[in-house]
């Protein structure tokens, strides 16, 4: 049973060259099944010379005479703006454009002159390129087009006396291929014919009786196929002639990889493989740029694996105990601004300043900027010259890190980092390498790093699993988390982040991620180690540098920039564990992972004789809301923090929550972000309960300062007096 006819109504075709041959029978074809068709021709001789308009108006007769909408074009491809708006003029819009318009200046190429390579390209491959890209965007913007471009078997095999012409012809394949890729997602398919068909370019090198057979009647129903709306045909090439169709692609042999690790690459060892390289049994059917890519990057693994079963390279005896040159890392304000930016800082937080603003009085470096100085051991290249470390460093993954901080880092300075390697262990699928580094400013010892890195592929040399010297993860507790912190990373996160020194492409190169298995740049792991770490001081530590002590944490999945980071976090003592996962999927990325705090002793009972008396003011609020914490959350939603300050001094802190759980009042600062935070003395603090001190007035005179949102002080009565009852 035939199908439906293919009806072209509505449509507007562009035909260039369409005053004979194909390019007749294609505008003929479309105007017959209800296409408004623009006949293109420039009426020149087969070698491009002279004009005429007859050959169009011609054709525009024979469709108008059937009933048949259709108008003529005189202007060369080379005007390609021209054609299109011709059709706009007449039609409103263009749906099909047919690149089909050629000539012929065949000659050897030995006798091929600048002037006959250059018409031949100027017309062929030039023209097609501006008439497609002056109906490029009207395609675009209606997500509709359908584009055929006309190449040759001269293109696809060669032919002899037609170098210019096989050589425009095949790169009208390549411009087509691409357009396919580019024009997918507005609709817009472009594919390739190789026509064989009596035309007046083809009677210089076909003989008359084969001309005869090869009708370019034979040739229409394919290209009116591929122009139809329901035809999804994409980016392929089609041979057409005399009735047969067939689509080509293109083939490769499993080929040969002849470049092995540690040994040169020789022409004699092309030589030793050309019969297999040469083999098309069990050959591949390429597709794609990326395709070619990950082969390339396969064979590559091939090669190492192979070379590693030989010889892996590694010999703990040797690397283990080695120390790498001394690093140096001076900087100044700057390099610690740009860490904090690129771990999700930001002015629209006013706590985030200490570490933005050099200005700032409390001014100072975050305590994970300790990983940037002794980075450089693994971005220059410094590992690799260790010996029995003979490995890929290309193939290195980040396992895990580990950060001591003895003292808090200056905001700039000149700091020297030792590296040592600890150990390397064997995990069959890989190596890991222990890197201890100590950063000393001067003589006094900072911080200290153990990296662990991942060689993937580098195991198997029979070395031990384990070892004493490694920073161990440690799980969290089994509950729900006491805390938790969510941010969102920005897409330009990574691009951010590696202004810090990490300038790994697969951080911001698209392709050079995909030769990794991503479909996307993907977040440093130390920049997700960063928002973390940042999470906790700020949530337990009030942002108090001098309060962080070590960070311990294992990657375990990527993320993209853009995603949402979250860190859940339990409360052990001084230990503060937690896990870092990936909002918008759920996945773990950072696990067995904790920080630990400096210790501090803890406060002594206030001495309401000679100590604070608002200690006991606070503690009595705190048990008056207790049953009604719920109600007072869902109408105030808001964190209030106090700062108590003695004899000038700041002597206690108190916060009052209620935005979280069932609202709470507990003596030091605010678990997260206070919204309000109000400082003033003890003795001023008992004037304003007590009622005898404004707390207006206690405002305006400098005795009561207010930072945060000012407009939520006005819930304090509220709190105080109708809840609290002072």
């Amino acid at each position: 049973m035939s199908a439906a006819p293919l009806r072209f109504d509505g449509r507007v075709v562009l035909v260039t060259g369409a005053g004979g041959g194909l390019g007749r029978e294609y505008a003929l074809a479309f105007a017959e099944r209800g296409a408004s068709v623009i006949v293109n021709d420039l009426g020149v001789s087969i070698k491009g010379e002279g004009k005429s308009s007859s050959a169009a108006d011609k054709v525009v007769e024979e469709i108008r005479a059937k009933g048949g909408k259709a108008v003529a074009n005189y202007d060369s491809v080379e005007d390609g703006d021209k054609l299109v708006q011709t059709a706009l003029n007449e039609f409103g819009r263009i749906d099909v454009l047919i690149n089909n318009a050629g000539i012929l200046r065949d000659r050897s190429f030995a006798r091929t002159s600048d002037l006959d390579w250059d018409l031949i390209h100027r017309i062929h491959l030039r023209g097609s390129f501006l008439v497609t890209r002056a109906a490029w965007n009207h395609m675009k913007n209606q997500k509709f087009g359908r584009i055929i471009m006309t190449s040759s078997a001269a293109g696809i095999y060669g032919n002899f006396g037609q170098a210019n012409y096989s050589a425009a012809k095949l790169g009208l394949l390549g411009l087509s291929n691409t357009l396919a890729i580019e024009g997918k997602k507005y609709n817009i398919h472009s594919n390739t014919i190789a026509p064989t068909a009596g035309s007046r370019l083809t009677q210089t090198v076909m003989p008359q009786d084969l001309l005869d057979a090869l009708k370019a009647e034979y040739v229409a129903p394919l290209v009116l196929w591929l122009c139809h709306e329901s035809c999804q045909e994409n980016g392929s090439l089609f041979e057409v002639g005399a009735g047969w169709i067939g689509k080509l692609r293109w083939e490769r042999t499993l080929g040969a990889t002849v470049r092995q690790k540690n040994h040169m690459m020789t022409p004699e060892a092309v030589q030793d493989a050309w019969n297999q390289i040469c083999d098309f049994e069990n050959a591949s059917k390429p597709q794609s740029v990326q395709g070619v890519l990950q082969l390339c990057v396969s064979d590559l693994r091939n090669c190492r694996s192979k070379s590693m079963e030989n010889s892996t390279g590694i010999d703990p005896s040797q690397a283990v105990g080695q120390k790498l040159p001394p690093m140096v890392y001076s900087y100044t304000t700057l390099q610690p601004i740009l860490y904090a930016l690129g771990v999700g800082m930001s002015t629209s937080d006013p706590d985030h300043l200490k570490f933005l603003f050099e200005g700032n009085e409390e001014f100072c470096c975050l305590p994970t900027f300790g990983v940037i100085p002794p980075q450089a051991a693994i971005m220059d290249g410094a590992l690799a010259s260790v010996p029995g470390l003979n490995m890929d460093l290309t193939r290195l993954l980040h396992g895990e890190q580990y950060m001591d901080l003895y003292k808090p880092l200056p905001s700039s300075g000149k700091l020297t980092s030792q590296a040592t390697v600890a150990d390397v262990l064997d995990k069959g699928s890989g190596a890991v390498v222990l890197l201890d580094v100590f950063t000393y400013n001067g003589e006094d010892l900072l911080c200290f790093n153990q990296f662990s890195l991942f060689i993937v592929g580098a195991g198997g040399f029979g070395g031990k699993r384990r070892s004493d010297k490694v920073k161990v993860t440690v799980n969290p507790p089994n509950r729900p988390p006491d805390a938790v912190m969510t941010d969102g990373t920005s897409v330009n996160q990574a691009a951010l982040y590696r202004l810090s020194g990490d300038w790994n492409p697969l951080h911001i190169d698209p392709s050079f991620a995909a030769l990794g298995g991503f479909k996307k740049p993907i977040l440093h792991g130390l920049c997700s180690f960063g928002f973390a770490a940042r999470h906790v001081l700020k949530y337990y530590a009030n942002n108090d540098v001098s309060k962080f002590k070590s960070i311990k944490t294992r990657f375990v999945k990527p993320i993209i920039p853009g995603q949402t980071l979250q860190t859940e976090m339990w409360k052990e003592g001084s230990r503060i564990h937690f896990q870092t996962k990936i909002k918008e999927t759920g996945e773990v990325s950072l696990a067995g992972a904790y920080v630990d705090l400096v210790e501090t002793s803890a406060p002594p009972p206030p001495n309401t004789a000679e100590g604070l008396q608002s200690d006991l003011v606070f503690a009595e609020i705190g048990r008056r809301i207790k049953d009604v914490g719920k109600e007072m959350v869902k109408k105030v939603n808001a964190v209030f923090q106090w700062d108590i300050k003695k004899d000038g001094k700041t002597r206690v802190q108190w916060t009052i929550d209620l935005k979280n759980g069932s609202g709470d009042v507990y003596k030091g600062a605010a678990r997260g972000q206070a919204d309000t935070t109000f400082t003033l003395s003890d003795e001023d603090f008992m004037e304003v309960v007590l009622g005898k001190l404004n707390p207006q007035k206690a405002f305006f005179a400098g005795k009561l300062k207010v930072k945060g949102n000012i407009m939520l002080s006005q819930k304090l009565e509220m709190i105080l007096k109708d809840y609290a009852k002072l």
